[in-house]
């Protein structure tokens, strides 16, 4: 194996600590690095997963060693910090969105272009075991042609457990940018790109009260819809139907369903790496589970990292990309368009769907 790829780790918040400890899984990359705006929570983060060096965002930018940065902070933060290390020559790998404004999403792919560096984008939960192997399904033809299918994230929002929620409720977050990216994702990933939408969008509650307990009884002031039904036509003909919501208190929709002309197959949350996919033929009366075919299906965030890490190593184009990032990004904004506007909205992006994982590939290795 090639010499590990270098990582730095820019914001050290809550997700950082699987991305640590998910770090240790692969031989590809080694976080040798992190940085935070609050100095003692980069200090805290290196101490648990002995990373050697903690520094400002600055100086961790300046390392020659590091070679790629994954960027951990709030969402409106992503495209600033993303762009000051493609400045500084790294490679990223961003948790989701991309960026909050499609202008940012452009300057990320032109700067990234411009340099000859990679940009990565959360999520991704589509190379876990659930999700490649409903791929695998689709592509044997087990459903026949696809028809459609739906997609629902209800939820009552995480104010109730999150230590720090206000950010959910701000510009580029909500329901739609910080969970819709797992459901478009998946759907890009099981179907093919998005060409058109429309949708309703509305913020039910103008407030909402923090009851997680570090900030008890604060209120929140919403700046973003909480409540977003949308339709999304896909490359081929398919129709998906997609509701993103904070504001319901239960629901027994599925996550995601696809409908063929054979059968029906239930995907697995797409904000995780396992499940049990189940399938309904149209000659068969019962549900079938059916057995993963994949591994990694516990938390594996970071496996895109590991991936693009091999990538950059190997040569070949990695999996979970910025241009299919500035896509979900297009189809978030397009969504709260078709609402405002009252009308339909192409889409313009149109990236490759990402190259499936091998069958039987060991859970450490990302080889093609």
């Amino acid at each position: 194996m090639s010499d590990p790829v270098k990582v730095g780790v820019i914001g050290c918040g809550t997700i950082s600590s699987v991305y640590m400890e998910n770090a240790r899984k692969y031989e590809m990359y080694e976080v040798v690095a992190c940085a935070d705006m609050i100095f003692e929570r980069a200090e805290a983060r290196a101490k648990e997963f002995g990373i050697p060096k903690v520094y400002t965002v600055d100086k961790l930018l300046e390392d020659p060693e590091i070679e790629m940065v994954i960027n951990l902070t709030i969402p409106a933060a992503h495209a600033g910090i993303t762009m000051a290390c493609l400045r500084a020559g790294k490679h990223v790998y961003s948790e989701k969105p991309l960026a909050t404004t499609l202008n940012e999403g452009k300057k990320i792919l032109e700067l990234a272009r411009q340099k000859g560096l990679r940009v990565g984008c959360a999520p991704d939960t589509f190379l876990g075991g659930a999700q490649q192997t409903c791929r695998k399904l689709i592509e044997d033809g087990i459903l026949g042609d696809i028809v459609g299918a739906s997609a629902f994230m209800m939820a009552s929002g995480p104010e109730s457990w999150h230590p720090d929620p206000a950010f959910f409720y701000k510009e580029g977050a909500g329901p739609l940018f910080d969970m819709g990216p797992y459901y478009i994702t998946a759907l890009i990933n099981l179907i093919g790109p998005v060409t058109r939408v429309t949708g309703s969008a509305r913020i039910t509650s103008q407030e909402r009260i923090i009851t997680s307990k570090a900030r008890y009884g604060e209120r929140i002031s919403v700046e973003t819809p909480t409540y977003v039904a949308s339709v999304l036509d896909l490359e081929g003909g398919p129709i998906a139907t997609m509701i993103t919501t904070f504001d319901v208190w239960g629901s027994r929709l599925p996550n995601i369903e696809i409908y063929g002309t054979y059968g029906t197959l239930v995907v697995p949350d797409p904000n995780g790496f396992g499940g049990t996919p189940l399938l309904k033929l149209r000659n068969k009366p019962e549900w079938q589970e059916i057995p993963l075919a994949y591994p990694r299906t516990e938390n594996e965030r970071g496996i895109g990292v590991a991936d693009m890490a091999h990538a950059i190593r190997s040569g070949r184009p990695h999996r979970a990309t910025a241009d299919m990032g500035y896509h979900v990004l297009e189809v978030m904004h397009s969504i709260y368009q078709a609402s405002s506007k009252e009308r339909h909205v192409h889409i313009s992006s149109h990236p490759q769907r990402p190259s499936p994982l091998p069958v039987d590939l060991p859970a450490n290795l990302l080889d093609d």
